[in-house]
C-alpha cells in the first residue's frame, strides 16, 4: 500500500491550522469577556448583599429601639479611600465589605447607649480600636479611625484601611 504525498495537501492543512489556532484565539478572547463581566456581577452583587445587609439591620434596630430617640441605633462604618503615601486603594469589594462588618462588630458595644454618654467610652474604644489589625482573606489590614460621629442616632465611622507592611509569614 502505498501513502499519499502529503504535498498535494499544505493548503489544505494550512487552512485547517488557521480555523484552530482562530478558533482557540477566539475562545480565549471570549473567555476573558466572560471573565470580566462575572467579575464585575460578582463586585455588584457583593456591594447589593452589604446593602441588604445594612437594611435589614437597621429595620431590626429602629424596630428594637423606636421608642428610644436619644440612643445610638446601628454603627456605619464608612472607608475612606487610600491615596498617596498610606498605600493603593482596596479595590475587592469583598475586602471592603469583611472590613467594615468586621469594625461593625467591635463597635457595636455602642448601639443602646445614650448618645449623650457616648463621650465617656469613645476614647477607650479608640484607643482600642485605633491601627487595629484584621485579617482577611489572607492578608492583614491596619485599619485607622479618622473620625467618629453621632448623626440621627447613627454612628458615623470613618476609617482608612492599608495593607501591614510587616506581615508574619
Amino acid at each position: 500500500m502505498r501513502v499519499p504525498p502529503f504535498e498535494r495537501f499544505t493548503r489544505l492543512m494550512q487552512a485547517a491550522a488557521y480555523v484552530v489556532l482562530g478558533s482557540i484565539l477566539g475562545a480565549m478572547v471570549y473567555h476573558a469577556i466572560f471573565f470580566m463581566n462575572f467579575n464585575a456581577l460578582r463586585d455588584s452583587n457583593t456591594a447589593l448583599e452589604d446593602k441588604l445587609i445594612d437594611y435589614e439591620d437597621r429595620i431590626k434596630k429602629l424596630n428594637k429601639f423606636k421608642d428610644q430617640h436619644t440612643v445610638i441605633q446601628s454603627v456605619q462604618p464608612i472607608l475612606l479611600d487610600n491615596k498617596g503615601s498610606d498605600g493603593a486603594p482596596i479595590s475587592n469589594e469583598q475586602v471592603k465589605l469583611a472590613l467594615k462588618n468586621k469594625l461593625k462588630t467591635d463597635l457595636s458595644v455602642f448601639v443602646g447607649t445614650s448618645i449623650y454618654k457616648i463621650n465617656s467610652n469613645a476614647e477607650l474604644s479608640w484607643d482600642l480600636l485605633d491601627r487595629k489589625i484584621y485579617a482577611v482573606e489572607g492578608k492583614e489590614f491596619v485599619v485607622q479611625i479618622r473620625t467618629m460621629l453621632v448623626v440621627d442616632n447613627v454612628l458615623q465611622v470613618w476609617f482608612k484601611a492599608t495593607l501591614n507592611q510587616r506581615q508574619i509569614n
